[in-house]
């Protein structure tokens, strides 16, 4: 995965929608690539703000992955923030994307959560789906169990059993939904990662590897980039900031 420049940039990414970056950078991973990039600022609430150059799906997994690391997490996304702007492709490599999103998360991300939570069987079956119908069948019956030992746990006042299981009901549940929604993808992160190990390197390389698919954005200048931000975070002195999504 592409890393080594991220302090270069001085940038610091931030959960939310942001008008206009802070002093210290302050916006999410998608507003940081639109000013590295050179484009006209603008306030990123979902992948759809996003400029049509950027690909749709993997802007909504960035974003996603954005929102739900802790802080110290974040800081490894700035690796991408030469990698979103011109990465848009034709809707057939834009539905690869979405799927190997889907399928990824199911393979790598599910596994140690139900490893954790006594699921082996499931485990077994998510990291061996060799497609993504087989995958989405796999965590769509994780989600029924989890959800169903989770019911079990409460009315047994279980409550440590019972968070385990309402994160792999959770998990599970949106890695469903990601075969559509490739926001949901990174929500099956978010729900694994309080009970598994790795699951923000797993996420990290999945996005890396999913930018390898299709169009690769053209290369930006890291100087000219590091510019574009300095000069953005001059401006931010004179203008207020206000944040939210």
């Amino acid at each position: 995965m592409a890393t080594g420049f991220e302090h270069i940039l001085h940038w610091r990414l931030l959960p939310g929608s942001h008008p206009f970056p802070g002093p210290d950078g302050g916006t999410c991973i998608n507003e940081a690539a639109i000013v590295a990039a050179g484009l006209p600022y603008r306030t990123i609430r979902s992948s759809s703000d996003c400029p049509p150059c950027f690909s749709a799906p993997l802007a909504a997994y960035a974003l996603g992955l954005n929102d739900a690391m802790p802080d110290d997490q974040r800081p490894r996304l700035m690796a991408f923030v030469l990698r979103l702007s011109g990465s848009a492709d034709t809707p057939e490599v834009e539905e690869r994307r979405v799927r190997f999103l889907a399928l990824e998360s199911i393979r790598r991300i599910l596994p140690p959560l139900l490893d954790r939570a006594g699921f082996a069987d499931l485990a077994a079956r998510c990291d061996e789906a060799r497609d993504l119908d087989a995958g989405v069948s796999a965590a769509h019956d994780a989600a029924w169990r989890g959800g169903a030992i989770a019911q079990a746990a409460s009315r047994q006042r279980d409550w440590r059993r019972g968070a385990l299981a309402s994160s792999v009901a959770r998990s599970a549940a949106a890695a469903v939904k990601s075969a559509n929604y490739s926001r949901c993808a990174a929500e099956v992160a978010e729900g694994a990662a309080p009970f598994a190990e790795g699951v923000w390197d797993s996420a990290a390389t999945i996005l890396h590897e999913a930018l390898a698919i299709g169009r690769r954005a053209p290369d930006i200048d890291l100087v000219q980039a590091r510019e574009r931000l300095d000069a953005a975070r001059a401006g931010a002195a004179r203008t207020p900031a206000v944040s939210g999504r």
